[in-house]
């Protein structure tokens, strides 16, 4: 079995680190400053696209990635928490299957989180935005975690929390299991997958179950 995290939401906390990059980027360019809320709503999103959606002229864009990835860098391990079971999830599922993530968030960055947690270790790939021309909700990501593991006769599931991680499974034709730990509501995830679980450790319980009954 092969299964691919997404971080945001399904294994990692970083609602804090990410609201301060977005306010202080607009500090740095004197832009209106967009709610947290508003902010919150778009995560799983490139930031590229956030950025857009908040209204920053598409001509200053990429300067606020920019400034954003600067600040996001200095404060990323300090603002950012393992969220409630993951470690458990991804040290679990580890003891049967081969592990992968695949996230929206800067890949570099993500790395150097997952080495922060200790966790690093445990997985084969890291995709992360800069290795992709289509994040999700394209099929790409995944398709590209998926060259690094033998796939042949094993079943592949993507667990994440947003409707992005689910339907960039379904179009890259993996299973799917989306968890409430993260920023989409169970509404909003259940017309893009059967299975809506609390969070990854329940869906690696779940997958086991699967895992053990077949084997």
């Amino acid at each position: 079995m092969i299964i691919l995290f997404d971080l945001d939401g399904t294994l990692i906390d970083s609602t804090e680190a990410i609201l301060e990059s977005f306010h202080n980027s607009f500090d740095v360019h004197k832009h209106m400053h967009s709610s947290d809320d508003a902010i919150k709503a778009l995560i799983g999103h490139p930031l590229d696209v956030m950025y857009r959606e908040l209204g920053v002229d598409e001509e200053l864009i990429m300067d606020f990635v920019a400034t954003y990835k600067e600040h996001y860098r200095k404060i990323s391990t300090q603002k950012t928490i393992l969220l409630e079971n993951a470690k458990e999830a991804v040290n679990e599922a580890y003891e049967f299957a081969s592990l992968g993530i695949v996230t929206t968030k800067t890949g570099k960055y993500s790395q150097v989180l997952m080495e922060y947690f200790e966790l690093m270790d445990k997985f084969d790939v890291l995709i992360g935005r800069e290795d992709v021309k289509k994040p999700k909700p394209d099929a790409e990501p995944i398709l590209k975690a998926l060259q690094s593991f033998d796939t042949n006769d094993k079943d592949v599931w993507m667990i994440g929390d947003t409707k992005m991680d689910l339907i960039s499974a379904k179009n890259a034709g993996v299973k799917s299991i989306g968890v409430l730990s993260g920023y989409d509501t169970k509404d909003s995830l259940k017309p893009h997958s059967d299975i809506i679980l609390s969070d990854s450790l329940e869906a690696v319980l779940y997958l086991k179950s699967l895992y053990t009954s077949h084997s």
